[in-house]
């Protein structure tokens, strides 16, 4: 999870959001960092990854820096973005995965940044779309994603999203905080 200093606004507007995930998406497809999931809220990001051959601080270094960068560039200021560090929780069971996935996704809509799972489909800031094929994004990896809910396309997405509306209606911050994770801190 990626979060603004003081709980601030990282992204003020959709030129913002765009430009993080080009970001993102040109350093995943550089360092070979696999993207499964993201939210972007409008003070804080979360992300499901693999690390690349780089390693994760260094993804996460490029990837925050530059956006900072450009967000103080284009909204004249000066001042630190992000907190200082970043949470970095590891997914070792496979038990997690689907969930996390799920977590992440559903983040817009507990938010209330979007109204339904409908709406959720065919927002851009977040990997649901993308899972719905409703929005694409080459970086991220929505085949191994969708290989946890079935074999054949069409029958992963339906599986997937049967299991989203499930998970709608289950608070899982302190089982996905516990668990099958270790939570570490990445300087």
């Amino acid at each position: 999870m990626i979060r603004g200093i003081e709980q601030g606004t990282i992204f003020r507007d959709d030129t913002d959001r765009t430009e993080f995930l080009k970001r993102m998406g040109c350093l995943a497809k550089a360092s070979g960092t696999g993207i499964y999931a993201f939210a972007l809220m409008t003070n804080h990001v979360h992300l499901l990854v693999k690390s690349g051959s780089d390693g994760l601080p260094t993804f996460m270094r490029r990837l925050l820096s530059g956006y900072a960068q450009y967000f103080n560039r284009r909204h004249k200021r000066v001042c630190h973005l992000f907190q200082n560090r970043y949470k970095s929780i590891i997914c070792e069971e496979e038990a997690y995965f689907d969930k996390l996935v799920a977590y992440i996704h559903l983040n817009p809509l507990r938010a209330r940044i979007v109204q339904t799972l409908q709406q959720l489909a065919s927002y851009p800031w977040s990997g649901h779309a993308v899972l719905m094929n409703e929005v694409s994004y080459d970086w991220m990896d929505r085949d191994y994603v969708l290989q946890f809910f079935g074999s054949r396309e069409r029958t992963a997405r339906t599986a997937y999203l049967e299991f989203v509306e499930q998970e709608m209606g289950i608070d899982r911050q302190q089982e996905l905080s516990g668990g099958g994770f270790i939570p570490i801190l990445i300087h």
